[in-house]
Protein backbone atom coordinates (compact mmCIF):
# COMPACT_ATOMS: atom_id res chain seq x y z
CA UNK A 1 0.00 0.00 0.00
CA UNK A 2 1.52 3.55 -0.93
CA UNK A 3 1.62 6.00 1.39
CA UNK A 4 -1.60 7.88 0.30
CA UNK A 5 -3.50 4.74 0.33
CA UNK A 6 -2.01 4.18 3.83
CA UNK A 7 -3.06 7.95 5.37
CA UNK A 8 -6.16 7.94 3.89
CA UNK A 9 -6.84 4.14 5.33
CA UNK A 10 -6.16 5.27 9.16
CA UNK A 11 -7.84 8.37 8.90
CA UNK A 12 -11.13 6.74 7.75
CA UNK A 13 -10.64 4.18 10.29
CA UNK A 14 -10.01 6.73 13.42
CA UNK A 15 -13.21 8.38 11.63
CA UNK A 16 -13.21 11.68 13.53
CA UNK A 17 -15.86 13.20 11.50
CA UNK A 18 -18.16 10.14 13.14
CA UNK A 19 -16.33 10.46 16.39
CA UNK A 20 -17.36 14.28 17.20
CA UNK A 21 -20.55 13.86 18.25
CA UNK A 22 -19.46 11.76 20.69
CA UNK A 23 -16.26 13.28 21.56
CA UNK A 24 -19.04 16.31 22.63
CA UNK A 25 -21.77 13.94 24.46
CA UNK A 26 -18.51 12.61 26.61
CA UNK A 27 -16.97 16.22 27.20
CA UNK A 28 -20.51 17.76 27.88
CA UNK A 29 -19.92 18.09 31.67
CA UNK A 30 -16.70 19.47 31.47
CA UNK A 31 -16.31 23.20 31.29
CA UNK A 32 -15.49 24.78 28.31
CA UNK A 33 -12.42 26.09 29.33
CA UNK A 34 -10.91 22.86 30.02
CA UNK A 35 -12.73 20.45 27.12
CA UNK A 36 -9.59 21.73 24.71
CA UNK A 37 -6.66 20.79 27.41
CA UNK A 38 -8.87 17.47 27.66
CA UNK A 39 -9.17 16.97 23.88
CA UNK A 40 -5.74 17.64 23.07
CA UNK A 41 -4.51 15.30 25.97
CA UNK A 42 -6.53 12.21 24.34
CA UNK A 43 -5.41 12.64 21.28
CA UNK A 44 -1.64 12.95 22.60
CA UNK A 45 -2.65 9.91 23.82
CA UNK A 46 -3.95 7.99 21.03
CA UNK A 47 -0.91 8.82 19.21
CA UNK A 48 1.58 7.30 21.78
CA UNK A 49 -0.33 4.67 21.66
CA UNK A 50 -0.27 3.77 17.51
CA UNK A 51 3.32 4.72 17.99
CA UNK A 52 3.81 2.19 20.70
CA UNK A 53 2.00 -0.73 18.53
CA UNK A 54 3.74 0.64 15.12
CA UNK A 55 6.88 -0.37 16.94
CA UNK A 56 5.84 -3.88 18.71
CA UNK A 57 3.59 -4.96 15.46
CA UNK A 58 5.73 -6.51 13.77
CA UNK A 59 7.50 -8.50 16.99
CA UNK A 60 3.86 -9.52 17.48
CA UNK A 61 3.32 -11.18 14.31
CA UNK A 62 6.28 -12.89 14.46
CA UNK A 63 5.27 -14.31 17.83
CA UNK A 64 1.80 -15.39 16.53
CA UNK A 65 3.45 -16.93 13.41
CA UNK A 66 0.84 -14.57 11.00
CA UNK A 67 1.56 -14.21 7.81
CA UNK A 68 1.12 -11.19 5.68
CA UNK A 69 -2.11 -12.73 3.61
CA UNK A 70 -3.96 -13.95 6.93
CA UNK A 71 -3.92 -10.36 7.68
CA UNK A 72 -4.77 -8.79 4.75
CA UNK A 73 -8.16 -11.03 4.20
CA UNK A 74 -8.70 -10.58 8.19
CA UNK A 75 -8.05 -6.71 8.17
CA UNK A 76 -10.39 -6.51 4.84
CA UNK A 77 -13.25 -8.55 6.31
CA UNK A 78 -12.79 -6.21 9.55
CA UNK A 79 -12.83 -3.04 7.87
CA UNK A 80 -15.54 -4.20 6.30
CA UNK A 81 -17.29 -4.25 9.22
CA UNK A 82 -16.45 -1.35 10.59
CA UNK A 83 -17.24 0.41 7.43
CA UNK A 84 -21.19 -1.25 7.74
CA UNK A 85 -21.11 0.34 10.71
CA UNK A 86 -20.31 3.50 9.75
CA UNK A 87 -23.00 3.51 6.59
CA UNK A 88 -25.74 1.61 9.18
CA UNK A 89 -25.38 2.83 12.60
CA UNK A 90 -27.08 1.34 15.16
CA UNK A 91 -29.16 3.24 17.16
CA UNK A 92 -28.12 3.73 20.76
CA UNK A 93 -24.66 3.42 20.11
CA UNK A 94 -23.17 6.94 20.77
CA UNK A 95 -21.35 6.25 24.52
CA UNK A 96 -22.76 7.60 26.99
CA UNK A 97 -21.69 10.84 29.06
CA UNK A 98 -19.32 9.66 31.74
CA UNK A 99 -19.24 11.57 34.97
CA UNK A 100 -16.52 13.45 35.29
CA UNK A 101 -13.31 14.26 33.48
CA UNK A 102 -12.24 10.88 30.77
CA UNK A 103 -8.64 9.82 31.16
CA UNK A 104 -7.65 7.50 28.11
CA UNK A 105 -10.85 5.40 27.98
CA UNK A 106 -12.96 5.87 25.83
CA UNK A 107 -11.48 9.13 23.84
CA UNK A 108 -8.34 7.78 23.47
CA UNK A 109 -8.37 4.26 23.34
CA UNK A 110 -11.33 2.81 21.38
CA UNK A 111 -12.72 6.05 19.23
CA UNK A 112 -9.30 6.54 17.72
CA UNK A 113 -6.48 3.98 18.73
CA UNK A 114 -9.05 1.32 18.73
CA UNK A 115 -8.76 -1.87 17.83
CA UNK A 116 -9.48 -1.46 14.15
CA UNK A 117 -6.71 0.86 13.80
CA UNK A 118 -4.42 -1.19 15.50
CA UNK A 119 -5.21 -3.75 13.04
CA UNK A 120 -4.80 -2.04 10.24
CA UNK A 121 -1.33 -0.67 11.64
CA UNK A 122 -0.33 -4.18 11.77
CA UNK A 123 -1.64 -4.65 8.22
CA UNK A 124 0.38 -1.72 6.43
CA UNK A 125 3.23 -2.80 8.88
CA UNK A 126 3.20 -6.22 7.16
CA UNK A 127 2.85 -4.91 3.73
CA UNK A 128 5.35 -2.09 3.95
CA UNK A 129 8.91 -2.01 3.60
CA UNK A 130 9.78 1.36 4.99
CA UNK A 131 9.05 1.96 9.02
CA UNK A 132 9.78 5.52 8.13
CA UNK A 133 6.96 6.11 5.51
CA UNK A 134 4.37 4.48 7.89
CA UNK A 135 5.19 6.28 10.90
CA UNK A 136 5.09 9.51 8.61
CA UNK A 137 1.26 8.00 7.31
CA UNK A 138 0.04 7.45 10.55
CA UNK A 139 1.21 10.35 11.90
CA UNK A 140 -0.41 12.55 8.93
CA UNK A 141 -3.82 10.54 9.54
CA UNK A 142 -3.65 11.29 13.42
CA UNK A 143 -2.54 15.26 12.48
CA UNK A 144 -5.89 15.35 10.65
CA UNK A 145 -8.04 13.18 12.77
CA UNK A 146 -6.52 15.42 16.04
CA UNK A 147 -7.52 18.90 14.14
CA UNK A 148 -10.91 17.88 13.86
CA UNK A 149 -11.76 16.46 17.07
CA UNK A 150 -9.82 19.67 18.93
CA UNK A 151 -12.09 21.86 16.84
CA UNK A 152 -15.25 19.45 17.20
CA UNK A 153 -17.32 22.01 18.51
CA UNK A 154 -16.55 24.16 15.29
CA UNK A 155 -17.72 21.34 13.09
CA UNK A 156 -20.33 20.24 14.78
CA UNK A 157 -21.68 23.81 14.14
CA UNK A 158 -21.06 23.65 10.85
CA UNK A 159 -22.24 20.83 9.71
CA UNK A 160 -25.10 19.82 12.37
CA UNK A 161 -25.69 16.31 13.35
CA UNK A 162 -26.85 15.30 9.33
CA UNK A 163 -24.06 16.74 8.00
CA UNK A 164 -21.55 15.06 10.33
CA UNK A 165 -23.92 12.07 9.43
CA UNK A 166 -23.85 12.19 6.29
CA UNK A 167 -20.18 12.53 6.22
CA UNK A 168 -19.53 9.63 8.10
CA UNK A 169 -21.52 7.71 5.66
CA UNK A 170 -19.43 8.67 2.56
CA UNK A 171 -16.29 8.09 4.56
CA UNK A 172 -17.88 4.65 5.56
CA UNK A 173 -18.26 3.97 1.36
CA UNK A 174 -14.92 4.52 0.65
CA UNK A 175 -14.18 2.45 3.56
CA UNK A 176 -15.72 -0.55 1.74
CA UNK A 177 -13.98 -0.58 -1.06
CA UNK A 178 -10.91 -0.32 0.80
CA UNK A 179 -11.57 -3.48 2.33
CA UNK A 180 -12.51 -5.23 -0.38
CA UNK A 181 -9.30 -4.32 -2.52
CA UNK A 182 -7.11 -5.27 0.95
CA UNK A 183 -9.49 -8.69 1.03
CA UNK A 184 -8.60 -9.76 -2.53
CA UNK A 185 -5.01 -8.72 -2.32
CA UNK A 186 -4.96 -11.59 0.26
CA UNK A 187 -6.65 -13.90 -1.33
CA UNK A 188 -4.83 -13.46 -4.98
CA UNK A 189 -1.29 -13.48 -2.36
CA UNK A 190 -2.76 -17.13 -0.86
CA UNK A 191 -3.74 -18.39 -4.06
CA UNK A 192 -0.39 -17.04 -6.01
CA UNK A 193 1.50 -19.36 -3.50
Amino acid sequence: MDFLSAVVTLFLIMDPLGNVPVFLAVLKQVSPERRRKILVREVLIAYAVLLFFLLVGEQVLALLQIQQETISIAGGIVLFLIALRMIFPQHGAVADASEGEPLVVPLAIPLIAGPSTLATLLLLRADTESMAELWLATTVAWCATAAILIAAPFFYRALGERGLVAMERLMGMVLVMISVQMFLNGVATFMAR
